[in-house]
């Protein structure tokens, strides 16, 4: 079981520590001390509760329905070119690592883009539901659990490394450069996820036309 463990964590890790939209937006958070362990914990516990179900079987659902994708692709796409022009805005701004800043975004607005980042994301499924619920489905039933918790625990530490050492960091960084690249950053790359996703759709759509 310790096998299968390690096997669901390196896995796990793998696929969590690429960089992406909802990696940028944690780092992002967290530098600005705008709510990290709360932002931590809830990309954590969203990618514990997809890996369960992929591993229980909605990996193969989903793959029955390409529709779904598709939805998600058109939806996550259009939420992260809004977010990427929100830190393209932010990077013409002057910004420091001052209380008013850092207080500035209340807590269910930080809540609610995480949930989105997270969620309206297809990418995050394809890692967490299809891909590891699919190899952890081959497992036998007594080692899926094995292999899930280790997938988990994976998430949870990168998640919370990320945020806690973005907002140790924060003082070290309190210039107005810092936050100017962290924002140019954060808008390429949510802009680069979208691309990936709407790009082959909008293919598709063109090619039917």
């Amino acid at each position: 079981m310790l096998l299968t463990f390690a096997t669901g964590f390196g896995l796990g890790g793998g696929l969590i520590i690429a960089i992406g939209a909802q990696n940028a937006f944690v780092l992002g958070q967290g530098l600005r001390r705008n709510h990290p362990m709360m932002v931590a914990l809830v990309c954590a516990l969203c990618d514990a509760i997809l890996i369960a179900a992929g591993v229980a079987g909605l990996g193969t659902l989903i793959a029955a329905y390409p529709l779904l994708t598709k939805i998600a692709a058109w939806g996550g796409g259009a939420f992260l070119i809004w977010y990427g022009f929100g830190a393209l805005k932010r990077l013409f701004a002057t910004e420091t690592l001052s209380e008013e800043v850092i207080s500035k975004t209340g807590r269910k607005a930080v809540l609610g883009a995480t949930l989105a980042v997270t969620l309206l994301n297809p990418h995050v499924y394809l890692d967490t539901v299809v891909m590891l619920g699919g190899i952890g489905g081959q497992y036998p039933a007594d080692a899926r659990l094995s292999f899930a918790v280790g997938a988990m625990t994976a998430s949870f530490v990168w998640f919370f490394a990320i945020a806690l050492g973005a907002a140790w960091l924060a003082p070290y960084v309190a210039r107005p450069i810092t936050w100017k690249i962290v924002d140019a950053v954060t808008c390429c790359v949510m802009w680069l996820v979208a691309y990936s996703l709407l790009a082959p759709e909008i293919r598709l759509l063109l090619s039917a036309g």
